[in-house]
């Protein structure tokens, strides 16, 4: 209860003061907006590159290629794959995207085959807006990714243009895989003749194991299938590959984080220097609190809980404008057509303003000890 009361006056204090306390919670936001965007960035890659005991699909591209415009494979392949022992399907697809390097605003069109899409790709897709059926009655349809229509600003019915390749928009979908929610799907016969690669040529296959301890045997022996053929391949588990090739945004991210510590820091700074003064402007205020019984554990206290409160309203306000920004931006960072979506989690956004609070806690110490420690007599003297 003394605690409780001690709180609602360190807020009264702060509330005393609006400016001072004001910028301090600005800057506290500000700080920790950018700490909460750069964990849900590295969090995202975390997720998008970190294998799973449960990860069964494999990625097979042209050997010593990653970029989509240079992976060309024959789509023949198939049938000697599926031969292949412990392999469950092979899924050819065609990749094109309208920029190979690393950028916030990729188009990956993914051209699947009619007869197999249903079976390899449409189980994991949720349509969320338009018709499913509606991508078999037409070759030049296409099934978006939410966060390619959110970004783009794409709803059914719309004609949309990317890559020099023109489809009509018949749904979109959402799907727990990364990789679903930021790409357009299409006709694989259509891509084909879109992107002049020509028939019977594709830019990999999505291989998915029967059992996934198999997965780095099934990859060897896949390899070594078209080891002297014109054609070789490299196979990877699908995690695996999206980290090699991704490796210009795993630098990205790991600078970024270095930012963030900076920027926690800065943090803790702000807020230590608003409570020193705070301090200043209180030493007899805190002689009188002492005089009248407060003793020394209740003025550090007091002080602490200024810390507190500092971090607390900087770090609501500084997450919730990250988690805001990051819905409604539905930002996402490609590189050679593969995608790590950036979408907060409440989990990180929590954890932020935890963070916020514990800066603001550590912040204090000093001044609460300073104020604690402080002599009665010589504080009652100072005008």
């Amino acid at each position: 209860m003394i605690i409780l009361r001690l709180i609602v006056l360190a807020a009264k204090t702060l509330w005393r003061h609006p400016l001072r306390s004001g910028l301090t919670v600005l800057g506290v936001a500000m700080g920790m907006f950018l700490f909460a965007a750069i964990e849900t960035m590295h969090g995202a890659m975390r997720t998008a590159t970190t294998a799973e005991a449960g990860d069964s699909e494999l990625v097979v591209y042209r050997e010593n290629r990653f970029c989509p415009f240079t992976s060309r494979l024959p789509e023949h392949y198939t049938a000697r794959i599926t031969a292949l022992p412990g392999v469950a399907t092979v899924t050819p697809m065609q990749v094109v995207v309208n920029n190979c390097g690393t950028s916030l605003d990729v188009v990956t069109f993914r051209g699947v085959a009619p007869e197999r899409f249903a079976e390899h790709v449409a189980r994991r897709l949720r349509v969320i807006a338009g018709d499913l059926s509606a991508w078999t009655k037409r070759s030049d349809a296409a099934l978006i990714g939410e966060t390619l229509a959110n970004r783009r600003g794409l709803v059914p019915g719309m004609s949309f243009d990317a890559a020099g390749i023109t489809v009509q928009v018949v749904g979109i979908v959402a799907s727990d895989e990364p990789q679903d929610r930021n790409v357009a799907y299409v006709h694989l016969p259509f891509l084909q003749r879109a992107s002049r690669i020509g028939l019977g040529v594709v830019t990999q296959f999505n291989v998915r194991v029967d059992d996934p301890s198999l997965l780095a045997q099934v990859a060897e022996a896949i390899d070594a299938q078209f080891a002297h053929d014109s054609e070789p391949t490299q196979t990877l588990p699908e995690k695996a590959f999206l980290a090699n090739t991704a490796k210009d945004v795993v630098e990205i991210i790991s600078f970024a984080r270095a930012v963030g510590l900076g920027a926690m820091l800065a943090v803790i700074a702000l807020v230590a220097n608003t409570v020193l003064l705070t301090v200043r402007g209180r030493v007899r205020e805190f002689a009188v609190l002492a005089t009248i019984g407060y003793g020394d554990r209740a003025i550090a206290t007091l002080v602490l809980a200024d810390g507190v409160l500092l971090g607390l309203a900087g770090g609501v306000i500084g997450v919730g404008g990250a988690w805001t920004a990051l819905w409604l931006g539905a930002y996402s960072i490609s590189s050679e057509g593969l995608s790590i979506i950036f979408l907060p989690s409440a989990t990180t956004m929590l954890t932020a303003i935890a963070v916020a609070v514990v800066l603001g806690l550590f912040a204090a110490l000093v001044p609460a000890w300073r104020a604690a420690r402080a002599d009665i007599v010589a504080c009652l003297r100072t005008a």
